[in-house]
């Protein structure tokens, strides 16, 4: 790892972030993480992998508590409130002018047009992200054992499933791959024995 980045760095990079972030939570997800783990290497791939884990089961903005904890990881508290500043003030900023922007044009054929091309980038961003992701986790459970394997697999197919074909609730299929991981962590600790 590298030394810890001076204050600026990580305003700049969160403001860098902030105005990049087009497209959604997953595009924002993707820059972070580029950011924080690949440029910077602020955190390592499980940390920030880690890091996504914990607000996930927090309410509020996902994406807030990660830059929170990234800026926590960096330069404590103050870090912390500086990478929330760093990306807010941009992409606060820059909403606010495209929504008003966006109302006067909003009926454009061309700009109609480019607004549906948005979400099949978004979705495409968010399938690397999705992989980029999923990898530290399930090389940790492969060197863990094929029950960890298993374990890890199960919540990757049946989180989704459970919420496309069954209809549960987000915070319900998040908690319970908690609970689910919880147990399989203690039927693994037996079968080590």
């Amino acid at each position: 790892m590298q030394p810890v980045a001076p204050n600026w760095n990580l305003f700049r990079q969160f403001v860098a972030i902030g105005l990049q972030s087009f497209g959604g939570g997953a595009t924002t997800l993707y820059l972070m993480r580029r950011v924080a783990v690949e440029e910077q290497r602020w955190v390592s791939d499980a940390e920030y992998t880690a890091f996504w884990g914990m607000v996930q089961i927090a309410p509020g903005i996902n994406l807030l508590g990660q830059s929170v904890l990234i800026g926590h990881k960096v330069a404590g508290l103050r870090g912390s409130l500086i990478a929330l500043a760093g990306l807010l003030l941009p992409s606060t900023t820059l909403t606010v002018a495209l929504t008003a922007g966006y109302a006067v044009i909003r009926t454009n054929p061309l700009v109609m047009a480019a607004v549906h091309a948005i979400i099949p980038a978004t979705v495409g961003i968010g399938c690397v992200l999705a992989y980029q992701m999923l990898r530290p986790v399930l090389q940790a459970s492969r060197s863990e054992g094929k029950r960890s394997l298993v374990i890890s697999g199960a919540v990757v197919i049946a989180a989704p499933l459970l919420l496309m074909v069954v209809g549960v609730p987000a915070v319900i299929v998040l908690w319970g791959a908690g609970v689910w991981c919880a147990i399989g962590a203690v039927w693994l600790r037996r079968g080590a024995v």
